[in-house]
């Protein structure tokens, strides 16, 4: 199994968020989160899941970290509820983290589920300024930047420069990593 985090924060304050939605928006940003989790299992906190619209999740394969486990999922066939993301160590697939904030602190601070590579998306443009309730990540930039190495390629779109990260002193399964840098490579072309 490899876990993989994707996403795009502000660059400076690591805002990824703005209450249930975005503080921006950029298609090719969307569209680049759902080619590099097409086809994967999704992991994603309660209010992200609830806050993505339901046409975008249908037929994916989600799993809904809900401490309380009062989430109601919408596709019972492929969207579950687990209420410890430490449940997941032993998976038998790729799991990509998918937000929010709170769901990565734990993945980044939980040693024996954190994640192997981590998409890193900056966005350097303006926060839109009617955005209330500012969602950050700086504890898990914070471990990214001790714990985790950036491979030397960066890939700018849009105002987003992405960066692959991967965990060191430990194996990264190389294949993950090659699918995620081909399509960088080849995005917007």
């Amino acid at each position: 199994m490899t876990i993989v985090a994707i996403w795009c924060r502000h660059s400076g304050d690591n805002v990824i968020g703005a209450g249930s939605g975005l503080p921006w928006k950029i298609p090719s940003d969307t569209r680049r989160f759902r080619n590099l989790t097409e086809g994967q299992i999704k992991v994603m906190g309660r209010r992200t899941y609830e806050g993505m619209p339901q046409k975008v999740l249908m037929g994916k394969r989600v799993i809904v970290l809900d401490i309380d486990n009062t989430c109601e999922v919408f596709d019972k066939e492929n969207h579950f509820i687990v209420d410890n993301a430490e449940k997941l160590k032993d998976y038998p697939e790729d799991l990509y983290i998918s937000g929010g904030a709170s769901v990565y602190a734990v993945f980044f601070t939980t040693p024996k589920i954190m994640p192997d590579i981590v998409v890193d998306c900056v966005y350097g443009g303006e926060i839109c300024a009617e955005s209330k309730d500012l969602i950050n990540i700086n504890a898990s930039v914070s471990v990214l930047e001790q714990k985790y190495f950036a491979l030397p390629q960066h890939f700018e779109l849009d105002g987003v420069t992405t960066t692959v990260w991967l965990k060191k002193g430990d194996f990264v399964e190389q294949s993950v990593v090659k699918k995620i840098l081909q399509y960088l490579e080849t995005e917007g072309k």
